[in-house]
């Protein structure tokens, strides 16, 4: 069950709430000296420019604890290069917060290709180069730098997603947990709020950092597991040997108190017995050490399937890992907020700006979501290459149809630009919701990565008519226009709700919906947790449907990885003719960035299929890691452009596809070159190279949702 947790607002505010509310957090002494502070408790630092909005970390973390009664500075974007800059708003009482940014510091700089990117979207201007690699490691370094005994807490994306022994797809090994390089003293995962008001309460009332352990949503060093504690070896929960079929993937214990169902894909497996609720509360998964998954790929995939498999708040135990002479101790993740917590934390007086300083430069990431609003947290899709669920968690957490009509209506009446329309009216996914298991007991106890493959759980709620409601009130506000729905989309339950897709396809699709299938072929679907496309299918004619009845000429745009770990040439090769047959073109594409600690990631390093038991003797799986074969992958989805043709040519003839090589409708490419091979040659200027019917389509997220799918990458905290 899973335990009771203080409300978030319900401490007793510390003494320097009498200076009131901050128009907006200060950056400077000067600003500070107008706020009538001396000091700061607590000073936060991040790659990010300050926009004080809800879908900047930063700036929900500063207002929850301003809400709290604290003195919040922000240090955004300092010169790292010397302590100087962490010394601008003087020492901070109680801490100093570290955040990397929305983005990874390693996404937001490289592509999967490993170049530097030019530029920068949560920089003012969209300059690059603002923030250092691993910016987490090398702020906190400067702030230990510049104050020697003032705690550090890290937090945000970049720390959740390293808060064990990783896979560095950058430096192409295995790295300790962030905790260890950034030598702080304390970690917080997922949307730290909980955790974080905790924490600088505890400091408030004197407590030495070095005593703040359990809380949950944290990572911190122990000497030695607690007496009252019983440690349980992870290979007596997942031992790396006998492969079992892979369906239900990291369930050791049962899903929920229903036997799991034969039908149609899903297969009986055997489950162990569970342990009794009271020795399991005090149940502590010691994961093979550092030094071991750091040089054995099968125990570094065997850690990162029991770690997954303790993402429930409801029943995860800790997790110990040592590193050397030292242990990292992992709590289990953070109680979810409640619709009314939610509330909370988005109510507060955002200026929705970003700060003066900034004067009239743009910010790219701040013009792209300023008129959005976030109604929801989490995902339970599961999908491999994901970092939604290690960082948001997979309960789904709701603001409250007021609070999220109240958010609009500011928007509408204060936004200096508004024009009528509001961007998103979403989260990392448009429509779960609301969306949670049937009983809170089944919840609390399930073990499944995903509710919604290999299909829909028989105990999800995909009613969504909490949705729909939402959508129509939001939509019939005055001064309101049009409410587009611009996150992501998941249709494999979009269809289970027809008069769902009948609103959203006839009022808030802007010509053009972008939704994800990810791939065409099972054997990468599969690897990824993905629906077939069936279900895309299914949702097209809905689609098609509701558009035409609405009147309204409107497309579908799917996205698809490229070189995503279990993807062959010849999966590519179907892929790129369901796109010629379909009359699609990407003028851009992603390929597959292992991000640290996702499953997919895992995969990538292993060559292992780790959504079965891991095995030395398994058969290994398709992994695209070489630059020319990814290269070749992505230059399927560009079947398409006449640079791409001389490789096309060469891998069609090695897979005795040379009949797809020719100059007819039914050949993927040409026979011929065209003059200037090695330029740039747009082929929208000329319907020489065109299909009858063929539009040209962007694959590519938004640039504030990261390319590795951490979507919604501003919400996160």
């Amino acid at each position: 069950m899973t335990p009771s947790t203080p409300d978030l607002f319900g401490y007793k505010k510390y003494w320097a709430q009498r200076f009131g509310i901050a128009h907006e957090l200060p950056m400077s002494l000067s600003e500070m000296d107008q706020l009538n502070w001396d000091s700061c408790d607590i000073i936060l630092v991040t790659g990010d420019a300050y926009v004080d909005h809800p879908s900047f970390g930063m700036a929900v973390i500063g207002r929850v604890l301003e809400a709290q009664g604290f003195r919040v500075g922000i240090i955004s974007q300092p010169d790292w290069k010397s302590a100087e800059d962490f010394t601008q708003l003087g020492r901070p009482n109680l801490f100093f917060g570290v955040t990397g940014g929305n983005m990874d510091s390693m996404v937001n700089r490289y592509t999967s290709d490993k170049k530097i990117r030019s530029n920068d979207a949560y920089t003012a201007k969209g300059e690059g180069g603002k923030r250092p690699d691993r910016a987490v490691n090398v702020y906190s370094h400067r702030c230990r730098e510049a104050y020697k005994n003032v705690p550090i807490i890290i937090g945000g994306i970049e720390a959740s997603l390293r808060r064990i022994a990783h896979y560095d797809y950058w430096s192409d090994k295995v790295r300790k947990s962030v905790l260890m390089d950034s030598k702080a003293d304390l970690l917080v995962y997922g949307n730290a709020e909980r955790q974080i008001v905790e924490i600088a309460h505890r400091l408030a009332n004197k407590e030495a950092i070095s005593d703040i352990k359990g809380i949950r949503g944290t990572v911190h060093f122990v000497k030695q597991i607690p007496v009252e504690w019983t440690e349980k070896n992870s290979t007596s929960i997942d031992k790396p040997g006998v492969i079992n079929p892979p369906i239900d993937p990291y369930q050791a214990e049962p899903s929920c108190d229903k036997k799991p169902s034969t039908s149609g894909t899903e297969k009986v497996i055997q489950f162990t017995r569970s342990i009794p609720n009271k020795q399991r509360s005090k149940t502590v998964i010691r994961i093979p050490d550092y030094e071991a998954v750091k040089e054995d790929p099968i125990l570094y995939a065997h850690a990162s399937r029991v770690m997954h498999g303790e993402t429930n708040p409801g029943n995860a135990r800790p997790i110990i890992q040592r590193h050397g002479s030292r242990q990292i101790w992992m709590n289990p993740p953070p109680i979810p907020l409640t619709t009314q917590e939610m509330d909370g934390v988005f109510d507060r007086p955002y200026s929705r700006l970003p700060h003066t300083q900034y004067g009239n430069a743009n910010i790219p990431a701040f013009e792209m979501i300023q008129h959005s609003v976030n109604i929801m947290r989490g995902c339970f899709g599961g999908c491999t290459f994901c970092s939604i669920t290690e960082h948001e968690g997979r309960i789904i957490q709701s603001r409250s149809e007021d609070s999220i009509i109240k958010e609009v209506e500011a928007i509408r009446d204060t936004s200096p630009n508004f024009t009528g329309h509001i961007s998103d009216l979403g989260g990392p996914t448009a429509n779960m919701y609301r969306l949670a298991c049937k009983e809170k007991k089944i919840e609390e106890s399930c073990r499944r990565l995903s509710c919604v493959y290999p299909g829909i759980c028989e105990n999800l709620d995909t009613n969504h008519s909490s949705l729909i409601k939402l959508y129509r009130r939001a939509r019939a506000l005055p001064g309101i226009k049009k409410i587009f729905i611009a996150s992501g989309l998941r249709y494999d339950l979009a269809v289970e709700s027809p008069e769902y897709v009948k609103e959203l396809v006839t009022h808030h699709v802007g010509g053009y919906l972008k939704i994800a299938p990810e791939h065409t072929e099972d054997g990468p679907l599969s690897k990824m947790m993905k629906p077939g496309m069936g279900t895309y299918d299914r949702f097209k004619q809905m689609f098609d449907k509701y558009s035409k009845e609405a009147g309204k000429e409107q497309y579908l745009i799917p996205y698809f990885i490229a070189a995503h770990p279990g993807t062959k040439d010849i999966d590519m090769l179907n892929l790129a003719l369901w796109l010629k047959s379909n009359g699609f073109r990407a003028d851009q594409v992603q390929a597959y960035l292992p991000s640290p600690m996702s499953v997919s990631t895992a995969m990538y390093h292993s060559g292992k299929d780790t959504l079965r038991k891991v095995s030395r003797k398994a058969d290994d799986m398709p992994i695209p890691k070489s630059i020319k074969q990814r290269r070749l992958h992505k230059a399927f989805l560009r079947y398409h452009d006449p640079k791409n043709w001389p490789l096309l040519r060469e891998a069609l003839k090695k897979m005795g596809r040379s009949d797809l090589i020719g100059n007819g409708k039914k050949h993927l490419i040409p026979s011929f070159q065209p003059k200037g091979l090695g330029t740039q040659i747009n082929t929208n200027k000329s319907s020489k190279f065109k299909t009858k019917h063929t539009h040209p389509i962007n694959f590519n997220r938004k640039k504030n949702k990261n390319n590795n799918r951490n979507k919604k990458s501003t919400r996160q905290v």
